[in-house]
C-alpha cells in the first residue's frame, strides 16, 4: 500500500441476489468498509468467481492470481435508478455487471454523485446545460470543479479486498491514474461499450473532448 494511505477494513459482508430490469440476474458479494477517508458509504459487489465470502484477503490468495476485472462506478441516481438517457449512467452500470459476473472481479459502487457535486447540484447544472453548457461549463458556473471525483477511497477498498492489481473497466484515464498513484497497479484499461442515443450524444462528446474519456466514435479517438 502507498505510503499515507490509511488502511480501510471490511465492517460487513453479505450475499445480495441481483435483478435487473431485462431479466438479467446474477448473485453478488457485498462488502462494506470502516476507514474510508471521505467518510462516505461506499460498497463493494464481489461478482462471477469473486461473490464469494472473504475473510483475511491477501495478496496471495488464490483469487488475486490473475487480476479481476473491476468497475469504479459513480452514483446516479438519474441514470442508474430512474433511466435517464441524459447520460449513460445507467447502461454502463448493466454492462458493467455483466461483463464482471462473466470474468470475476469487482464492481465499487461509490456515493460521488454528478461527477461528486451531489445529487441537487447535479440537477442545476442539468438546467445550465439546457440552456446550452456542456456538462463540465455547467459544473463550474455552478462554483465547482469540472470532476471533483477523487479515487482514494477506491483504492482503500481494494486493498481491504486484497486486491493489489485489477484490470479496470473503464474509459477514463484519470480513475487508473489515481489508483497508481495509491498503490493499486492497473494491469489493463478495459474499454466499456459506448452506449449511444440522441438524448446523450452532447454529454458523451464533452466527456471525449473535456474529460479525456476514450470514446471510439468522438472525433476519431480510439480505446
Amino acid at each position: 500500500m502507498t505510503r499515507g494511505l490509511p488502511a480501510a477494513t471490511i465492517r460487513t459482508q453479505l450475499t445480495l441476489p441481483l435483478r435487473f430490469g431485462d431479466g438479467f440476474a446474477t448473485t453478488a458479494r457485498v462488502f462494506t468498509f470502516d476507514g474510508l477517508v471521505d467518510g462516505h458509504e461506499h460498497v463493494a459487489l464481489g461478482l462471477g468467481d469473486h461473490a464469494l465470502p472473504v475473510a483475511r484477503p491477501t495478496v496471495g490468495d488464490p483469487l488475486a492470481a490473475a487480476p479481476p476485472l473491476v468497475r469504479l462506478h459513480s452514483e446516479c441516481l438519474t441514470g442508474d435508478v430512474l433511466g435517464s438517457q441524459r447520460c449513460d449512467c445507467g447502461p454502463q452500470l448493466a454492462e458493467a455487471v455483466r461483463r464482471i459476473t462473466l470474468a470475476g472481479g469487482y464492481l465499487l459502487y461509490l456515493r460521488q454523485e454528478g461527477r461528486g457535486i451531489g445529487l441537487y447540484a447535479k440537477l442545476d447544472a442539468y438546467v445550465l446545460q439546457d440552456a446550452g453548457m456542456d456538462t463540465y461549463e455547467a459544473n463550474v458556473a455552478l462554483g465547482y470543479g469540472a470532476d471533483e471525483r477523487t479515487y482514494t477511497a477506491a483504492a482503500q477498498m481494494l486493498h481491504a479486498l486484497g486486491q493489489e492489481e485489477v484490470a479496470l473497466l473503464s474509459n477514463n484515464p484519470d480513475k487508473a491514474r489515481q489508483l497508481e498513484e495509491n498503490g493499486v497497479i492497473v494491469s489493463e484499461r478495459v474499454p466499456t461499450e459506448v452506449h449511444l442515443s440522441m438524448a446523450n450524444e452532447r454529454y458523451l462528446a464533452a466527456k471525449a473532448d473535456r474529460g479525456g474519456h476514450t470514446l471510439p466514435w468522438a472525433r476519431g479517438q480510439g480505446t
